[in-house]
């Protein structure tokens, strides 16, 4: 409920809890998607505070890593200072504007977010809403080998409206050594449940369990994290 979901922190644990999951990651708007309430540095601050608070409470049954789903700005730039990015334990960087630019400009912008030292993950990469919206013009393989340069990782977003990365892309990210996140992009305790449609993805890529960043345990996940970190 910090930006556009309808479940506090706390429930969504314990929506984890009961699906046998070990770790969840919370990754709210950041400040510049103001329609979803996107949060801005004070208000980060806070969650995080929450979110300490809970990770004492549940120490032992589950993990929740401080993220932030942070806006990619026309320009490439994020959202957020470094520094602000640096208090986060992983990024996830969407974009969610300038939908009409030119396949060029739309390329250029997205490399230059994968190169900030920050970015771990780019969301839903194509920005596309199946039987709604065409994703915006983008070269696909470029994104693909430059994630692979930067060690970043591409998502398959498993809501059904979304399934990007595309099934077609998940083959060269793979032998890449992309790791690929599935994520239910829940915005509901009930959302969590999508994670199926992004596992068949998953399947229909030929992904293996090892090129899945979420198939590793809490543990596994959070020295990633801090690898990258360094």
């Amino acid at each position: 409920t910090w930006s556009d979901g309808h479940n506090s922190i706390r429930e969504m644990v314990e929506a984890c809890l009961k699906r046998g999951f070990t770790y969840l990651g919370i990754t709210d708007h950041s400040k510049a998607a103001a329609y979803a309430g996107g949060l801005n540095e004070d208000a980060l601050k806070r969650q995080h505070e929450e979110i300490d608070q809970l990770n004492q409470e549940y120490k032992g049954r589950i993990r929740i890593f401080k993220g932030i789903e942070c806006d990619i700005l026309k320009d490439g730039a994020l959202d957020f200072s470094d520094e602000v990015l640096a208090t986060l334990d992983f990024v996830v960087a969407s974009i969610h504007s300038q939908f009409n630019l030119s396949q060029a400009e739309q390329t250029q912008r997205m490399l230059r977010a994968i190169a900030n030292p920050y970015v771990d993950i780019i969301g839903h990469p194509t920005g596309r809403l199946l039987l709604n919206r065409e994703g915006y013009a983008l070269d696909q393989d470029a994104m693909v080998d430059a994630a692979a340069e930067h060690g970043v990782c591409i998502e398959i977003n498993a809501h059904p409206s979304r399934l990007d990365l595309d099934w077609h892309y998940l083959h060269r990210a793979r032998d890449k050594g992309i790791k690929i996140p599935i994520d239910p992009d829940a915005h509901s305790t009930d959302g969590i449940d999508v994670m199926r449609y992004g596992v068949n993805i998953a399947r229909k890529g030929w992904l293996r369990a090892s090129d899945v960043l979420n198939a590793m345990s809490a543990e596994e996940v959070g020295a990633f994290f801090q690898q990258r970190r360094k």
